[in-house]
């Protein structure tokens, strides 16, 4: 029997899994450029930090005034962003350890991300992550993305497991939000470390307050193997 017996496990895939906020910046960058939107800055990308393409956009719109529909400013966006995401995305080491010792355990596991599913497939299969993560959602595959449960929840319907027994590893506030809103528990890896502070985050089962720079697989194991035997 493993240590983990009875626990499933949810990542979130931007920002926690892979390093791929710069791409979504210089998309997001490229795509307002073409929409007379010059002189968008990373601060501003970090406001939609662990939030859908499809929200992001939507707050654009009005944020900036933009004529443009929302769909034509996704497609937009998504098309950059593929392009980055295809030649350019780096998986944080630790991460990656983590999900390998997960996987020699017989963990199951699954990522539930805000990004296309045409985005998590491209990314998981650049980097090889998709040698172990086979469950995917999308938030375009449900009602409503995070701060809401729906991904989180639909994840853990795929994997056949109840929700109290899946742990959701996330790096956004609006992530932990969705992870306590789901009923499970969250380690949290804040991708803005200035942001460890989000009343969000205090929910979280584990917060690693100085981001990836801090996070070790064999620390987020021996919790997980610790959290398991509480339960």
């Amino acid at each position: 029997m493993s240590t983990l017996d009875g626990i499933s496990v949810v990542f979130d895939l931007d920002g926690t899994l892979v390093d791929s906020e710069p791409n979504y910046y210089e998309a997001g960058r490229q795509t307002l450029a073409e929409y007379d939107v010059p002189d968008f800055t990373w601060a501003e990308h970090e406001e939609y930090v662990g939030i859908s393409t499809q929200e992001t956009v939507a707050d654009w719109k009005r944020r900036y005034g933009l004529s443009a529909p929302v769909e034509e400013l996704v497609a937009a966006k998504s098309r950059r962003y593929l392009e980055l995401a295809r030649t350019s995305t780096r998986v944080y080491p630790q991460m990656r350890k983590f999900v390998e010792l997960l996987a020699g355990e017989g963990v199951p596991m699954a990522v539930a991300s805000g990004s296309s599913r045409e985005a998590i497939g491209a990314i998981l299969s650049r980097t090889g992550l998709d040698a172990y993560l086979r469950t995917l959602v999308s938030a375009d595959e449900v009602p409503h993305g995070k701060p809401a449960p729906d991904v989180f929840l639909e994840a853990a319907r795929r994997l056949g497991a109840s929700a109290a027994d899946c742990v959701v590893v996330e790096d956004a506030a609006p992530g932990a939000a969705a992870a306590h809103a789901a009923g499970m528990r969250c380690i949290a890896v804040p991708y803005v470390a200035a942001q460890a502070d989000a009343p969000e985050f205090a929910t979280a089962g584990l917060l690693v307050r100085g981001g990836q720079a801090e996070f070790t697989a064999r620390a987020a194991y021996d919790w997980l193997a610790g959290a398991t035997r509480s339960s």
